[in-house]
């Protein structure tokens, strides 16, 4: 089969697909990540904007406890509907606090169930405010790092946020899935089949980063997992090479599609960017995420968000509130010209990122 690079290109665009609500937007991709950045919104809602008319930063959150969705991980922290949970417990995790604060943990357990919910102040609150050292070398809450490892383990999950700070309570369908768990297999072979159809067209080797990532979601099951990823590609997954790079897709989803019009905006974790080698591949340059990036170091800027005209990448974006103000700083790859007709697409792409974020005006500027 010949595959061209603009085929691919466009048959990625597939995931901007429109969705009819937030439920359908949360099934039909399957996992959403999540990051606390707001530059200008969180990772999360700029995923769902993207593919949601009339979606507002903050929607997720607000509907959280009525939508089938819980908070978890798979090859990063995010959203996910209950049929993908299912396939990542029960989840085996390093003892780490569990083990080293038996009684605290112990404390912690009867203080959630007797709650209801619990935030992670109330809990320090009631049972003390010891510190442990956390995966970043700091010093934490020990109540906030057991309701971290018993959510981890699907002894917990989030009930909602307040502030932005996760309320946790009971997980009895954890539990049930600890009595009576998916079979293996069919755990490890979702858990593929679900990276390659949200992430893919894909070159082989990303599709092989994200499930070397996914030893967050199946820690104790990595091995496994590797192991079902070699089948899928081997017996399950279609695939061509396509310029000399090897992709892979779902069986029966063709890997080409009509190409998409007009400028899109996209957040840097959105399923359509999220891999650089795929998008260096096919768009001919380099985009970085450079949030943790030195300053002065900084090539895109701080939170640049990709900009794409039809199905190519052809600039960046770094979009900022200033009071009612949205400010807009777009860069252009050389080569591409920014045309009047470029510049009316833009601009209704921007209005979109106005309803989203509530200002009353839109200023654009070069970066």
């Amino acid at each position: 089969m010949t595959i061209t690079p603009s085929a691919v290109r466009a048959a990625a665009f597939r995931t901007l697909a429109p969705q009819s609500s937030l439920q359908a937007a949360l099934d039909t991709l399957g996992f959403v990540q999540a990051d606390p950045i707001r530059a200008p919104a969180r990772a999360q809602d700029l995923t769902l904007m993207a593919r949601l008319a009339g979606y507002r930063a903050g929607d997720l959150e607000a509907a959280y406890p009525t939508l089938d969705a819980e908070e978890d991980m798979l090859p990063n922290y995010g959203f996910v509907p209950r049929r993908v949970q299912a396939l990542l417990h029960p989840r085996e995790v390093e003892p780490g606090v569990l083990q080293t604060h038996p009684e605290l943990v112990s404390a912690v357990r009867a203080l959630l169930h007797e709650a209801g919910e619990l935030h992670p102040r109330q809990a320090a609150g009631q049972l003390g405010r010891g510190g442990v050292v956390n995966a970043w070398g700091g010093q934490s809450s020990a109540t906030t790092r057991v309701l971290d490892a018993l959510h981890r383990r699907g002894e917990a999950r989030v009930v909602r946020r307040e502030r932005g700070v996760r309320v946790y309570g009971p997980a009895p369908h954890l539990a049930a899935l600890r009595a009576a768990p998916l079979p293996e297999a069919e755990r490890l072979r979702g858990a593929v089949h679900l990276l390659a159809g949200l992430y893919g067209p894909l070159p082989e080797a990303s599709l092989g980063y994200l499930v070397g990532l996914s030893h967050y979601g199946f820690p104790h099951l990595h091995g496994a997992l590797r192991a079902a990823f070699r089948t899928a590609v081997r017996e399950e997954l279609a695939g061509a090479v396509v310029d000399g790079v090897r992709y892979v897709w779902p069986a029966g989803c063709s890997p080409e599609a009509d190409a998409p019009r007009g400028v899109r905006v996209v957040g840097p974790f959105d399923p359509l960017v999220w891999d650089r080698r795929r998008f260096a591949h096919l768009h001919g340059w380099t985009y970085r995420f450079e949030a943790y990036t030195p300053a002065a170091k900084r090539q895109l800027g701080y939170y640049a968000l990709p900009v794409f005209q039809a199905e190519r990448a052809v600039g960046w974006a770094n979009l900022q509130l200033q009071g009612s103000v949205l400010e807009a700083r777009v860069g252009l790859v050389p080569g591409v010209r920014r045309t009047a007709a470029f510049n009316r697409s833009l601009n209704v792409e921007l209005d979109r990122y106005r309803a989203f974020l509530g200002p009353a005006e839109v200023q654009v500027a070069e970066p």
